[in-house]
């Protein structure tokens, strides 16, 4: 495992592999161009490269990066996608479903320029891997020749793949195809594969929970003055923050971003957000030179307070992402702050919402039911997964900027 600053990043992973080491490349600011001569370099020997900034990975039981802790079970991941992999992995968990290996592949595998190497490499080794009954691929939107090329790999087996590529058109379910447009849906589509017993289907299952989100939302609405009609989105993960952004465009059409759907609609200056808005704090335009928001929350926090200030914002939305090498008590940072700029907001004769979702484990160090307790009795909506706490916001302020 490498984690080291970006520019000295690809010679330490040349080393390792020379040496006939598989490598987790944690580092970020890595060249393209040398991720993509790493990754062929790996694969013409038979060996994984993952990354570069593959943050979460779960080897023979084994969490390596962020990895939450998880059972041991039949679900095969592969990921270019850090949080993305922590999501589907801990709501499996939530459902008694374990992980037989999780494997990440950097968040750009899927590039054109890089080809998806490590991701067909590790789909390939869960194919033939025996304690691999059902797998689940996700990634944010990947380039299109490259999604095929995945695609014809999963035909390729009789194993039921999950695949949750964000935004992508995925053919309907047929053979060991089953396409899942978001991560909570992959999570439950590959348990039910692996045996787990819902009591309906998972289509049904959600549309039941976004009725309850629909109540949820009205009767928060009524908290906030005429005046309040915008969200602002503050993300650690950035493949929840992209899972949100696709949530959003249906309800609410584009939200400025960062790490927008679309490029018309990045936001122009990084330090002030407009309108609806998501960040991605991870992305490396902040995290050069400091810690990533899922170690150091005062980024957040300080963000989070700018945001409260806007007399328009209506709800603000965070994810919380518990798990190894993550910050030790993340609602200890997060819990005054929210308290303070609601006291704020109600001395104003407004109202301020906090929505969020908490990626992990009960078993991970930070304890998932504590966490979300300590956010609750900050006055926070705690939402089952990242997916909901989307819905629910977007609920929140669809009929505010209709």
């Amino acid at each position: 495992m490498i984690s080291v600053a970006g520019q000295f990043a690809a010679a330490e992973a040349w080393e390792a592999l020379k040496a006939g080491l598989h490598v987790l490349l944690f580092s970020d600011n890595v060249p393209l161009a040398d991720e993509v001569a790493l990754k062929k370099y790996a694969s013409e020997r038979g060996l994984l490269l993952m990354g570069p900034g593959c943050g979460t990975a779960i080897i023979n039981g084994v969490a390596l990066g962020f990895a939450n802790a998880v059972p041991r079970g039949p679900v095969g991941i592969v990921a270019a996608a850090g949080t993305g992999l922590q999501e589907v992995s801990s709501l499996l968990a939530k459902l008694g479903v374990g992980i037989s290996q999780a494997i990440g592949a950097g968040g750009r595998d899927l590039k054109e320029e890089v080809g998806g190497i490590t991701m067909l490499q590790g789909l390939r080794a869960l194919q033939a891997d025996p304690a691999t009954e059902v797998l689940l691929l996700v990634s944010k939107l990947p380039a299109p020749a490259i999604a095929g090329r995945v695609l014809e790999q999963v035909r390729a087996s009789t194993k039921p793949t999950v695949v949750c590529f964000l935004g992508a058109a995925i053919p309907p379910a047929s053979g060991a195809t089953v396409p899942a447009r978001t991560l909570q849906e992959a999570a439950y589509h590959a348990a039910a594969r692996a045996g787990y017993a819902f009591h309906s289907s998972v289509a049904r299952i959600i549309e039941n929970e976004t009725i309850d989100l629909r109540g949820r939302a009205a009767v928060l609405r009524r908290h906030l003055a005429p005046q309040q009609k915008y969200l602002r989105g503050l993300f650690s993960g950035g493949t929840l923050a992209t899972e949100a952004l696709w949530i959003w465009k249906d309800l609410l059409g584009d939200v400025l971003s960062n790490v927008p759907l679309d490029a018309r609609f990045r936001l122009r200056d990084l330090a002030r957000s407009e309108g609806n808005c998501a960040l991605d704090l991870g992305e490396e335009e902040f995290t050069v030179g400091r810690p990533h928001p899922m170690i150091d929350y005062d980024l957040r926090v300080r963000r989070l307070l700018q945001e409260a200030a806007d007399p328009e914002v209506a709800v603000i939305v965070l994810d919380v992402v518990l798990g190894y090498g993550a910050h030790p008590d993340p609602a200890r940072e997060l819990a005054p702050a929210i308290v303070q700029t609601r006291g704020l907001a109600g001395r104003r004769e407004r109202g301020l919402l906090f929505v969020a979702s908490v990626t992990g484990t009960d078993q991970d160090p930070q304890g998932l039911a504590r966490q979300v307790k300590a956010l609750q009795d900050a006055g926070v909506a705690v939402c089952s997964c990242n997916a909901a706490a989307a819905r629910l916001a977007g609920m929140i302020v669809a009929p505010l900027t209709a």
